[in-house]
């Protein structure tokens, strides 16, 4: 199968590279907007697996008529080129914006179609035979760089179209559900977010009935919340709810790193987790193994960084064991989705400690004890994990489900670029899956 493809240079191939603007009208810091006519890319925009839009800048319609090169159609690649170099995210019409320029870190990579399939060249970029090349052609120390010249000596093997468009639809397929499951996630984690901030931070419910308005609750659940704010060392807070402590609220345990031998990539004894590194999406993802954990977490504890940074926050999946890095905590109620909701919202606590540090950040645990907090009756605490538990059970099935689809999609993809698998052979294994 792979003797009928052709391997071309990018500058070569059915392809344009396409720069950003880089003349006396591109934006200063002052031209960006919170909200615009186009978006233009930053740096955290481009990811390892495609776009992501938590933090957006635009620029006016007038600025994007000002500038000549560097705006994206439907279609398009985009590779980042300086820094952070060789991420990739595909311009489809799963993307809801229209207009998207491009930064000065940035290339558009334009497939000429149906020589060259759009998204059989995006999963070409993603592959590890381009970033094979791409790091044998990286310059620069301090800043890494590929400069458009090193891009079009990069080799990318050609199937015929028909194949092309059948390896973009098997890797495409494993890739549009793990978009939809990190969606998902995103709109679930969304909800059980602003219910928490709705009950526990602004007492929703509460002021309602002070007001006199119903508070949209079942009669059982707006009953366990009074009618009345009073004063407290923390503000207005809901009558006969109490200003307490973590220490109070919370069974903390601070990591405790094992000795050096003890550790194994093997899957040997219980994941251990040693801080941010580990932390991924909601769950962390597993790097090494403890055959004798001192410090142990249990699934479902809520995980927080206690050094540099301070603060970041997942959740276990599984019992484990957590280093010097990590503290594990769980409301004494028991409710985990209540004190993961809760750790979240110390960010300006925690930030706090990571401002004070002297070498890096660090949080000790008198200090974590000792951090204040609103103590609702353990009735409303109960009632708020059962509203979002379920919600968070498919947020934890979902998470299992997308690694392992990642993990196959990453077994297929360098296979099919480089003609290894036959597509049948592929189409078949992801529809067992």
């Amino acid at each position: 199968m792979a003797g009928e493809w052709r391997v071309e240079t990018f500058e070569n191939a059915p392809l344009q590279i396409i720069d950003g603007d880089r003349g006396t009208n591109y934006p200063n810091q002052a031209e960006f907007l919170a909200a615009g006519h186009c978006l233009f890319l930053n740096a955290g925009n481009v990811t390892t697996t495609g776009f992501r839009f938590s933090d957006c800048t635009f620029i006016t319609a007038e600025k994007d008529a000002s500038l000549r090169k560097g705006k994206l159609v439907r279609n398009d690649v985009v590779l980042t080129t300086r820094g952070t170099v060789g991420n990739a995210a595909y311009f489809d019409d799963s993307v809801p914006f229209d207009y998207i320029r491009i930064n000065s870190g940035m290339v558009i990579l334009r497939a000429q179609a149906p020589a060259l399939q759009p998204r059989y060249l995006y999963f070409f970029v993603r592959s590890a035979l381009f970033h094979a090349q791409v790091s044998a052609l990286r310059t620069g120390s301090a800043q890494p760089q590929l400069p458009i010249q090193d891009i079009n000596r990069v080799e990318i093997p050609i199937p015929p179209p028909d194949e092309q468009s059948a390896i973009a639809r098997i890797l495409g397929t494993l890739d549009d559900k793990i978009e939809l499951n990190w969606r998902m996630s995103e709109t679930l984690e969304a909800m059980a977010r602003a219910l928490f901030k709705s009950w526990f931070v602004d007492f929703d419910p509460v002021r309602a009935k002070a007001e006199g308005r119903d508070p949209g609750l079942p009669k059982p659940l707006a009953d366990l919340f009074p009618a009345r704010l009073v004063d407290s060392e923390l503000g207005e807070i809901p009558e006969r709810w109490e200003v307490a402590s973590v220490d109070d609220e919370f069974d903390l345990t601070m990591g405790q790193s094992p000795p050096g031998d003890t550790y194994n990539e093997t899957g040997d004894g219980l994941p251990f987790y040693q801080g941010r590194a580990d932390f991924e999406s909601r769950f962390p993802k597993r790097r090494v193994y403890c055959t004798a954990p001192t410090r142990l977490a249990k699934a479902g504890d809520t995980l927080i960084s206690v050094r540099a940074p301070v603060g970041d926050i997942n959740m276990a999946g599984e019992d484990c064991a957590i280093g010097r890095g990590v503290a594990a905590a769980r409301h004494k109620s028991g409710s985990r989705s209540f004190t993961y909701q809760f750790m979240r919202g110390l960010e300006a606590v925690f930030a706090r400690f990571e401002a004070e540090g002297t070498v890096f950040g660090s949080i000790s645990k008198k200090d974590f004890h000792a951090i204040p907090c609103v103590a609702p009756p353990r009735p409303v605490v109960v009632a708020f994990e059962m509203m979002v538990s379920l919600g968070d059970g498919r947020i934890e099935a979902t998470t299992r489900e997308t690694r392992t689809l990642a993990a196959l999609r990453d077994t297929l993809l360098p296979k099919l670029i480089s003609g290894e698998m036959r597509v049948k052979e592929a189409e078949r294994i992801v529809g067992t899956v």
